[in-house]
């Protein structure tokens, strides 16, 4: 074999799931925004979409009680864009 010959065996990572078929959090406590498998376990959970989530956890921080307060109570909005207003001059 040559010396820079490479041999690699990586299986898939299989993730924990639901009986639904969903990809079980990284934590039951805590939201990670920088995993997708998060933002859509949650999203899902909470019936949001992944940017308001996002919002929710820029707002109030990543821990699931507070967020899902947040969102039940109607307490998260998502900032207003100024494209619209740059157009219409």
């Amino acid at each position: 074999m040559a010396e820079d010959t490479i041999i690699a065996s990586a299986a898939p990572i299989e993730h924990p799931k639901t009986e639904h078929g969903h990809v079980v959090p990284s934590s039951e406590s805590e939201i990670n925004p920088k995993l997708a498998s998060d933002i859509h376990y949650w999203a899902q959970e909470f019936k949001t979409t992944g940017q308001l989530l996002h919002e929710a956890i820029r707002v109030h921080g990543t821990k699931v009680e507070k967020v899902r307060h947040a969102l039940a109570s109607h307490q998260v909005q998502l900032p207003e864009s100024n494209l619209g207003h740059d157009l219409a001059r």
